[in-house]
């Protein structure tokens, strides 16, 4: 079990005590939570969990993946990119804080265990239900079923209507879903690999709110996901600020950039990536600080000459 032994390794213990998930999966305690996510600039959850703050969650909906990507992968945070899936809206981006859970292929004697946990604290036998009943507005549901589609259907359009309903956001699952014609209509972000007629089964919850792996990414707790038509970009929490100031001028970069080609009078060459007439670029300049504000627009030079 791979997330048994990275955490052994990581922390050096393993925490049972997640409120409302106790004893029957693996989870971080609040302690390691904040340890783990130490460079969090922003508030947390009651369970330790990174709070970006929700104006930014806003804002993030206007970025694209690469933007993100940019600022991370500069910063040598090269795996936080997950690609390939099936979109439920292809025009619909996603954004929230990252509630993360990790199936494995079912071993009874294990299962059994957690079943009869949940059972003795009143919960329900669904291990999926479980994670569903916990979310909150803001949240996105980021669940590692390892890819397996047949028997790895997350959720059919009533459980993805109890997702959006407690998060008004979406999901992320490297499973499945069915219902497909169901879900079709909520209007949500989701993100899975693939779809099936068969409900959830030969699978159990082994982890919640743990480290977890998502095709190539990592994802922890709390992390902002940003999805759009590309794939979803898993962004810790002190890289968010930076990300949204930086894709702000190159929002305002690109706008200039496409009406002075569509213009007609431009080549690739003259234009991208920075003009290189003296003319041009005082031009670029004046829109720049027009879109910015004078007040913005020096201190954007200031940080440049840093």
């Amino acid at each position: 079990m791979r997330t048994l032994l990275r955490l052994a390794v990581l922390a050096g213990t393993v925490s049972l005590s997640a409120p409302a998930l106790q004893a029957q999966i693996l989870t971080l305690s609040r302690e390691q939570l904040v340890k783990f996510t130490a460079k969090n600039p922003f508030g947390r959850f009651p369970d330790g969990r990174p709070k970006v703050p929700d104006p930014m969650l806003e804002q993030a909906k206007g970025l694209s993946v690469e933007e993100a990507w940019g600022v991370l992968s500069a910063a040598k945070y090269d795996n936080q990119f997950a690609g390939e899936f099936r979109l439920l809206h292809p025009g619909k981006k996603l954004a929230g804080r990252a509630v993360t859970a990790q199936f494995m292929p079912r071993r009874p004697d294990v299962a059994d265990v957690a079943d009869l946990d949940a059972q003795a604290r009143g919960q329900t036998k669904s291990h999926n239900q479980r994670v569903i009943d916990l979310l909150q507005p803001g949240d996105v549901l980021v669940v590692d079923l390892f890819g397996k589609i047949d028997g790895g259907t997350f959720v059919g359009d009533n459980l993805a209507a109890a997702i959006f309903a407690a998060t008004k956001a979406g999901f992320v699952i490297d499973g499945a879903v069915r219902d497909l014609e169901g879900i079709f209509p909520l209007d949500m972000a989701a993100y899975f690999r693939g779809v099936h007629p068969a409900s959830l089964a030969n699978v159990m919850l082994t982890g919640f709110n743990i480290p977890i792996r998502i095709g190539t990414a990592t994802v922890m707790p709390g992390d902002v996901v940003l999805g759009d038509r590309e794939g979803v970009c898993f962004i810790p929490p002190h890289f968010v600020e930076e990300i949204l100031q930086k894709a702000e001028i190159t929002h305002i970069h690109d706008e200039w950039t496409k009406k002075k080609f569509l213009g007609g009078s431009y080549k690739s060459s003259d234009l991208y990536g920075a003009p290189l007439d003296p003319k041009l670029q005082q031009e670029y300049e004046d829109y720049l600080r027009q879109k910015l504000g004078a007040a913005k627009y020096e201190s954007y030079k200031k940080d440049q000459k840093k």
